[in-house]
């Protein structure tokens, strides 16, 4: 890393502003930039010579490669902060990421067609039975269908001798209504029929899969026997997970859904928001039980465990920065703001501090991107730079 140097040239030099700043903070320090000033040339001196720039105070230059290579991370300026509730959980998966597929009905297993571990799209085929109460249904609905249909046919025939005067009109009415109930008997049916697995007139029937996912399990194999609700394959779709926290009771009254919540996993940090609170979840020890889904970064494998922090309280009018982002530089307190060239030390007044997070009061706007991770080693290269520009 390198810092702005200069030459040893004469310049009037702007004096650092002292501010006291409110709230029993402390107090920081305004560095200003130097301006240069012309001088007469002098006996000795050689004011036709090459000249540079010097130093802005407070900044360190860095290209984006160093800036990778050295392991600063840059992040944007959060939100106001409050209070935090910290919660021991676990990641899962969703509700809808977990399926049990079972026979709708008694029969034996002609072929399986996945594995565990094999990826399943919605609908794709798991496994043919051939079942004869299937079959049976398949009967009753074609049986059905034909009622209606000779159903219908009679009423169009009452309707014509109706109009010749050759019945009376009550009997079309009765023939209108008994083709209607025929007609409602075979959507009965046919929908027993769809339900059961639309089995063909043979009674094989498909069980497919009712999600996206991996084969986890599967519980039967050719030729053998699926009981009448017995589950034939279990699904997972591991990309949708969540994360199911466990809290003391009285954190119903402090955490809401939407809440955003900052998590700590195995693999990194993850940010989410909360998506439901139940006051006594837990049935047996009466926990308060918070699920929250990510919204930032990629969560560990179901089952793994995780720590979550949810800010609570009131916002306030200030932004969040992390921690690690304030660095203390010659008795003022600072972040590095990301310029075009590096990084500038900017005096910030420092609030509360939840979650990792510091609250900044007063000295930056909001929309500002900053060195986060590994800041310090700027703080380090300021001083080192003071120390040689002394010498």
């Amino acid at each position: 890393m390198k810092r702005a140097t200069g030459l040893n040239k004469t310049w009037l030099m702007a004096g650092a502003a002292a501010v006291v700043l409110l709230g029993g903070a402390g107090l920081y320090r305004l560095n200003s930039q130097p301006k240069a000033a012309p001088v007469e040339a002098t006996e000795g001196s050689h004011a036709d010579g090459p000249s540079e720039d010097v130093a802005e105070e407070g900044v360190v230059e860095l290209t984006p490669a160093e800036i990778e290579a050295v392991g600063i991370t840059v992040v944007a300026v959060g939100g106001g902060g409050g209070g935090e509730v910290r919660l021991s959980g676990r990641v899962a998966p969703m509700v809808d990421a977990r399926a049990a597929v079972a026979a709708a009905v008694a029969g034996r297993v002609e072929r399986v067609l996945v594995a565990p571990g094999q990826s399943v799209r919605v609908g794709q085929t798991l496994a043919i039975l051939v079942s004869g109460d299937a079959a049976a249904l398949r009967a009753d609905a074609d049986a059905a269908q034909a009622t209606a249909i000779a159903a219908q046919q009679a009423h169009r025939r009452e309707e014509d001798l109706a109009d010749q005067g050759v019945v009376a009109r009550r009997d079309a009415e009765v023939a209108h209504a008994q083709a209607l109930s025929a007609e409602a008997a075979a959507r009965a049916a046919r929908a027993r029929s769809v339900a059961a697995g639309s089995p063909d007139a043979m009674g094989r029937l498909s069980v497919a899969s009712p999600i996206s996912g991996v084969v986890s399990s599967v519980l039967v194999g050719p030729g053998g026997f699926a009981a009448q609700g017995g589950v034939v394959a279990e699904i997972t779709n591991p990309a949708r997970l969540e994360m199911v926290f466990s809290a003391p009771p009285a954190v119903a009254d402090h955490v809401r859904a939407g809440s955003a919540i900052r998590v700590t996993t195995p693999s990194g940090e993850v940010s989410g928001v909360v998506t439901g609170v139940a006051a006594g979840g837990g049935v047996e020890s009466g926990a308060t039980v918070i699920h929250a889904r990510p919204t930032g970064g990629v969560l560990p494998p179901a089952g793994s465990a995780v720590t979550g922090t949810v800010l609570t309280g009131e916002a306030v009018g200030g932004v969040t920065v992390p921690a690690e982002a304030v660095q203390t530089v010659e008795g003022a307190t600072v972040v590095f703001v990301r310029t075009e060239s590096g990084f500038r030390a900017t005096p910030v007044l420092v609030g509360r501090q939840a979650g990792g997070r510091s609250e900044i009061v007063r000295g930056l706007t909001g929309g500002e991107r900053i060195a986060g991770a590994n800041a310090f080693l700027l703080k380090a290269e300021l001083a080192k730079g003071d120390a040689e520009h002394g010498h």
